[in-house]
């Protein structure tokens, strides 16, 4: 007995290691599947990430690809440069002017437009279809709406009795002049997300609200907005890396102007990079555009985290 016990053990542990290696050697091919999509993965983002960290501690020469190392000398050069502290600012107020709207006004279309009828579809395409537009022809329609002189903002002021607003030549205006062009550029996107996750919302738990004479803004609070909460939070993280990096509609709106009132981070980098030549410094920069993109990402996802579990 003591010989069919000890046989019968050895054969339960030979069992268990072939179980293991066999379990190992699955393992080893279910990372043969995210092998590719890592090596890409490394080579476009994190290799660029590490070496642009890199480039933005030497004094680089852009032309024979030489750098000679300088520590954070081109970070202490960024923070006294008012220029840059400008650009900044304009980024952050840029976002802050965008995203909300990008939120409040895609929920706004996605729950008009959640019906079934041929004038709803045909308007979802319509506000889609904007999104598709490259940015060279949202800023010629913009400049066309922003002419002072005949504009069509100029002729609908007019039929009020209003002066033209030269909202691209003031300083206090080119900023949110360039917002409300790529909200109107950018809107497709977060209605058609609000838009699905709306369709994904069991329609017996608004027949049973509307069974305990419950209305519409009341339905909207405890089951919409919590059924939906997660969209929110994708849409708003999304557009806050988005709109972080702004560089078109200014640049060809308003060239950074008027007096750098319209001037981004994306813009300096340019500037610096390649009509200065100064490789390190805009990549310094590029760099804090990166850390605040990821600072303010993550702001808003721990937020709104908290307030769904609260």
């Amino acid at each position: 007995m003591v010989t069919d016990a000890a046989t019968a053990a050895g054969r339960s542990i030979e069992r268990t290691r072939r179980l293991g290696g066999a379990r190992i050697g699955a393992d080893w091919r279910n990372v043969g599947f995210v092998l590719p999509f890592l090596i890409v993965y490394v080579l476009l983002l994190v290799w660029p990430l590490i070496d642009g960290i890199w480039i933005s501690l030497q004094k680089f020469d852009m032309f024979d690809g030489t750098g000679t190392y300088a520590g954070l000398a081109n970070y202490k050069r960024l923070f006294a440069d008012k220029i840059f502290l400008g650009a900044v600012w304009n980024t952050v107020l840029f976002v802050l002017m965008t995203v909300p709207a990008f939120v409040v006004v895609g929920l706004i279309l996605a729950l008009a437009l959640n019906r079934p009828t041929r004038a709803a579809a045909a308007l979802r395409a319509t506000f889609f279809a904007t999104s598709v537009l490259s940015v060279t022809i949202v800023t010629i329609v913009w400049k066309m709406v922003y002419l002072p002189d005949r504009g069509l903002l100029t002729n609908v002021l007019g039929v009020f009795g209003q002066a033209p607003i030269p909202i691209l030549s003031d300083p206090n205006l080119a900023l949110p002049g360039i917002a409300a062009a790529t909200v109107w550029w950018g809107i497709g996107l977060p209605m058609m997300l609000f838009l699905a996750a709306l369709q994904q919302i069991p329609r017996e738990l608004y027949e049973a609200a509307a069974l305990d004479s419950a209305g519409r803004w009341r339905s909207f609070r405890h089951i919409t907005l919590p059924s939906i909460r997660r969209t929110v939070v994708l849409v708003a993280v999304v557009e806050i890396v988005y709109q972080f990096q702004l560089f078109g509609q200014s640049y060809l709106l308003t060239r950074g102007g008027p007096n750098n009132a319209s001037r981004p981070i994306v813009q300096f980098i340019y500037e610096q990079g390649f009509r200065n030549w100064d490789l390190g410094y805009a990549a310094a920069a590029s760099e804090v555009l990166f850390g605040l993109m990821l600072i303010a990402a993550m702001a808003q996802y721990l937020l709104t985290r908290r307030r769904a579990e609260g």
